[in-house]
C-alpha cells in the first residue's frame, strides 16, 4: 500500500468510492438535506479546488482518501473502502495529512461512525 498526494483529477476519480463509503457508513446519520448537501459539495468544482488530498493505493487502485481545506486546518474528507477497514490505512492517511499540514490545530466534523476512529488516533498521537 502506498500513500500519494492527489491531483484534482485523481480526487474526482475517487469520488465514486467516497460516495459509496459515505452511503454505506455515514448517510444513516444524515437528514435527506444533509445527504443532498454532501453530494452537491463533492461534485462542486470550486469545493474540490480548495482541497489538498492524499490517497491510499493498493495494486494501483485507490482504497482511501483524506482531504483537507483551509490550508490544512480542517479535514473535509476521510474515507476508506469498507473491505480495507482495520488495516491501518486510515492511520497512514492521517499521518500523511498531519505531516504535511502547517496548521497547529486541525478540526473535523465527524459522523458518529468515525468519532471512535478520530478519538483513538488523537490519543495515540498525543501519547
Amino acid at each position: 500500500m502506498t500513500i500519494e498526494p492527489l491531483c484534482k483529477e485523481q480526487i474526482e476519480k475517487a469520488l465514486p468510492m467516497v460516495w459509496d463509503v459515505f452511503c454505506k457508513y455515514e448517510a444513516v446519520n444524515y437528514s435527506e438535506s444533509g445527504i443532498s448537501a454532501f453530494r452537491e459539495a463533492i461534485h462542486d468544482p470550486r469545493y474540490l479546488q480548495m482541497l489538498t488530498a492524499y490517497g491510499a493505493f493498493e495494486e494501483g487502485q485507490i482504497v482511501g482518501i483524506v482531504a483537507t481545506r483551509s490550508n490544512g486546518s480542517h479535514i473535509a474528507l476521510f474515507f476508506v473502502k469498507g473491505e480495507y477497514h482495520r488495516r491501518g490505512i486510515g492511520r497512514k492517511l492521517m499521518e500523511e495529512c498531519l505531516a504535511n499540514s502547517s496548521s497547529d490545530r486541525i478540526t473535523v466534523n465527524s459522523s458518529e461512525y468515525a468519532v471512535r476512529i478520530f478519538s483513538n488516533f488523537v490519543q495515540t498521537v498525543l501519547m
